[in-house]
């Protein structure tokens, strides 16, 4: 569901995403490509830090989790990598996606074909061909939860305890806290921390001085601002949405640990519909590096010992982008949010004549 979006601004964004779309394969050879840190030094900012700053594109084909038929087979081949890539711009072709983006999205016929058009799950797999974007454990799996682990999945059986930590759909409509964290422009689906690819807006901008670093995200315009000093950590009884982070260079690494999350938001989210655990045990380590002047390596690792068996570690790379980031027009004011509410109230006062 996407509430509260100027729909213009999101065609242009969907034109312009398509446009800066480079096909990476053949630069890193076809039998066993490596996307690790590059021998060359980077470009440098005034500071002499690495230059990361620019917007960076992260929507991909590879999935978060191995799916079950590659067992534990980490690397596609070319001929499957092509495969998929096919299969999906046929999917986008067959659900009506017009050919020419600038014409806005198709009129009539089923609702799913205009739907479609604002979807955005990218065009191709992860350059290095992985079979998932996790990395560790070896299985490319999420560990398994720790008994008695706080755990809340939106479908037919709704989770019935708050606050509610998935970010899509809720637990019912009896007021705005009923509802997911991305429905009342909380948290976006895919913005983090951690970022991870996931239906629409995908892009994120960085800027640099020389003590602080900034990530801004295109979905719900979460700017997050981390400092490269060192500095005393928030009092225990401030934890905010997005955590209290810190970050330091490793060489050409740009490090980000980040902790003291509150409560509301969860652990970890496998997708808009799920949540593990709370962030209030969660330990999260970013790591930035170039791998080539267009190319992000963007890798997470999860710490979180009250929700999970191990920790686990996702490796993803973000293209860079010549466009800019717009506005992602969504605030708790939404009229889709006040829309669900009052939607709720007219069917309670039909069941009640």
């Amino acid at each position: 569901m996407r509430l509260g979006v100027n729909h213009k601004r999101k065609a242009r964004t969907h034109v312009r995403a398509r446009l800066v779309c480079v096909v990476l394969l053949a630069a890193f050879g076809a039998s066993a490509p490596s996307m690790g840190q590059t021998t060359g030094s980077p470009p440098r900012t005034s500071d002499g830090q690495p230059d990361l700053q620019g917007v960076w594109d992260f929507r991909t084909l590879t999935p978060l989790e191995r799916p079950e038929r590659y067992g534990n087979r980490a690397v596609l081949s070319e001929e499957e990598a092509s495969a998929i890539e096919a299969r999906s711009a046929e999917r986008e072709a067959r659900l009506g996606q017009p050919s020419d983006p600038e014409r806005g999205p198709p009129t009539g016929g089923r609702v799913g074909a205009y739907n479609n058009f604002w979807m955005d799950q990218g065009a191709e797999v992860s350059p290095d061909r992985r079979t998932s974007l996790i990395v560790d454990p070896p299985n490319g799996r999420i560990p398994s939860l720790v008994a008695g682990a706080k755990h809340q999945v939106a479908g037919e059986d709704l989770p019935t305890d708050v606050p509610v930590r998935i970010r899509a759909a809720g637990i019912g409509a009896e007021g705005p806290e009923n509802r997911g964290l991305s429905e009342r422009c909380l948290q976006g689906f895919n913005t983090g921390p951690p970022i991870t690819p996931r239906g629409y807006n995908q892009n994120i901008q960085i800027l640099q001085t020389a003590d602080h670093v900034v990530i801004l995200n295109e979905m719900i315009h979460d700017a997050r601002i981390v400092p490269l000093a060192e500095r005393p950590p928030l009092p225990p009884s401030i934890r905010p949405w997005l955590g209290d982070s810190r970050g330091r260079w490793e060489g050409d690494t740009l490090v980000i640990e980040t902790d003291s999350f509150t409560a509301k938001i969860s652990s970890f989210s496998r997708d808009a519909y799920t949540a593990y655990g709370t962030g209030e045990t969660l330990h999260l380590t970013e790591r930035f590096s170039l791998v080539g002047a267009d190319t992000l390596r963007y890798e997470f690792t999860v710490n979180d010992s009250a929700t999970f068996t191990a920790p686990f570690t996702v490796v993803q790379f973000m293209r860079r982008s010549d466009g800019r980031i717009y506005e992602y027009a969504c605030h708790e004011g939404n009229y889709g949010l006040r829309n669900i509410l009052t939607s709720a109230r007219a069917l309670e006062a039909g069941e009640s004549r």
